[in-house]
């Protein structure tokens, strides 16, 4: 993959696009009928507020996994803070009803003219397969794993 690369090669233009007002029923229609996995949210002003992946709306019909609890001594026990900070996120997300309730909002973004290296490299240190793409701020495109694959399959 050649260094000079840049995210804008690699990127997917045709943004389909959620508002926080949505219901988890209508923007898991409008993933379904795109046939894609994560969509930007954007509020009235065309901003990105945030980022719904399929598995935000799976959380409601999951079985929440409770807080890892360590007894140290007799009567003595700790709950891991990782523990009970994704414990209170399923918890929000599973009892959600609208898109602005469940969607991530601490969404992994890159510029168009950073490098495709940066994105994946910010994919696989976040662990993250939707990034959401901005030029000058605005929303520009968003890149997933399969456009990544894509690209390599047609570099190599």
């Amino acid at each position: 993959m050649p260094a000079t690369t840049t995210v804008r090669e690699v990127m997917t233009t045709d943004v389909v696009t959620v508002r926080p007002d949505m219901t988890l029923a209508e923007a898991a229609d409008v993933l379904a009928d795109h046939g894609i996995g994560a969509a930007p949210v954007l509020d009235d002003t065309g901003a990105v507020v945030g980022l719904l992946r399929d598995e935000d709306l799976l959380v409601s019909e999951a079985r929440l996994h409770l807080p890892t609890t360590i007894a140290i001594l007799p009567g003595v026990e700790f709950t891991l803070p990782s523990a009970i900070r994704r414990y209170d996120e399923e918890l929000r997300k599973a009892i959600g009803s609208t898109v602005g309730e469940v969607m991530t909002t601490d969404v992994p973004t890159v510029d168009v003219d950073d490098s495709v290296e940066d994105l994946a490299t910010l994919m696989h240190q976040a662990d993250v397969t939707h990034v959401v793409v901005t030029d000058g701020g605005r929303l520009a495109g968003i890149a997933s794993r399969g456009d990544l694959v894509r690209f390599l399959a047609r570099t190599t």
